[in-house]
């Protein structure tokens, strides 16, 4: 196998990551434009490059206040998440060597000292979150701390700290909120069709003195049909496209955070040999779904594990990273 050192890794894992946040947004846009179109031709029954162009500057201001809702719920979503997860913060009184691990994988990384949460959870999984590095929380549960040696748990806080200097955590709450507004246009789009749409309204076909000097019905036609088509099997799809965007997006980052973790350590057998544990772990941790899943440093909910490899994995195969970990050169 090819040796590559852990910094082409992440520079690689940080450009596909990149162009697949890029598809993303831009996805996202095209999708709000193709329902208003869709919305206003449908309701109104015209169909002229006025139509066109009104659908265009509507999809794109609803995606824009769709996304602004959503953006709310991003500045506080690091506390949903440690809700939902059941974590509470602990002090360095509680657990010192713990504290001791994190402060100088926080120094290696360059980063703040992350505050420290524990979840009484005998599975093993960690995760971090935050909007940034400044703001950067790392939570472990019971299971892992009491089950690893100090180098695996550096391995896995050092794997999270990785997460944390990439703004990964950041990226992640991102993506939440772009999928976020593709389900609300979703939603919007079919309740606005069935509360108000009037199917085959007036034609501004059977009006030549309405009708626009620059419009041409027989293309605009042509192309709103296909448009309204492409929004009804969007509206559909959508939400599942931008889940395994996500996805992704998800497994690229575990791969980067894994080789950033040999970077801070210099010692890759720690975070192997922790995987090797996580991935021996029969215990699911009950506070986790799928909403949350992506999060961890592996898939908390085992029902899941099937989906190993595949684009509806939120994780890469375990095997995987420790064959990538031991390719590195470090």
């Amino acid at each position: 196998m090819a040796m590559t050192t852990f910094r082409d890794q992440i520079a690689a894992n940080k450009r596909a990551s990149f162009i697949l946040v890029v598809c993303f947004v831009i996805f996202v846009a095209v999708f709000a434009v193709i329902l208003a179109v869709a919305f206003l031709s449908l309701s109104t029954g015209r169909t002229s490059w006025d139509e066109l162009q009104a659908g265009a500057i509507t999809g794109l201001v609803a995606a824009c206040v769709a996304g602004l809702v959503c953006g709310a719920a991003y500045l506080g979503g690091e506390n949903v998440v440690l809700g939902v997860s059941g974590a509470h913060p602990i002090q360095h009184s509680d657990d010192p060597e713990l504290f001791n691990v994190v402060e100088e994988m926080s120094i290696a990384a360059g980063v703040p000292m992350p505050r420290v949460f524990l979840i009484n959870d005998e599975s093993m999984n960690a995760f971090a979150t935050g909007r940034d590095p400044t703001n950067g929380i790392v939570a472990i549960t019971s299971g892992l701390r009491q089950r690893l040696t100090r180098d695996e748990l550096q391995g896995v806080i050092a794997h999270e700290m990785g997460h944390i200097r990439n703004y990964d955590i950041r990226l992640m709450l991102l993506l939440a909120v772009l999928i976020g507004v593709i389900v609300m246009l979703s939603d919007f789009f079919w309740r606005a069709l069935r509360s108000g749409a009037h199917w085959g309204g007036t034609s501004r076909y059977r009006n030549d003195e309405g009708r626009n000097r620059n419009s041409d019905p027989g293309v605009a036609g042509i192309i709103t049909a296909i448009l309204i088509v492409l929004a009804f099997v969007l509206s559909l799809i959508a939400p599942i496209l931008a889940q395994i965007i996500q996805l992704a997006v998800s497994r690229k980052r575990e791969y980067m955070a894994d080789a950033s973790a040999v970077e801070f350590t210099r010692n890759p057998q720690g975070l192997i040999d922790a995987l090797s544990k996580l991935s021996n772990d029969p215990i699911p941790l009950e506070s986790a779904n799928r909403g949350t899943a992506h999060l961890y440093i592996v898939n908390p909910i085992k029902r899941f594990s099937e989906l190993s490899g595949t684009i509806f994995s939120s994780h890469p195969p375990i095997k995987d990273r420790i064959r990538a970990l031991q390719a590195l050169q470090y």
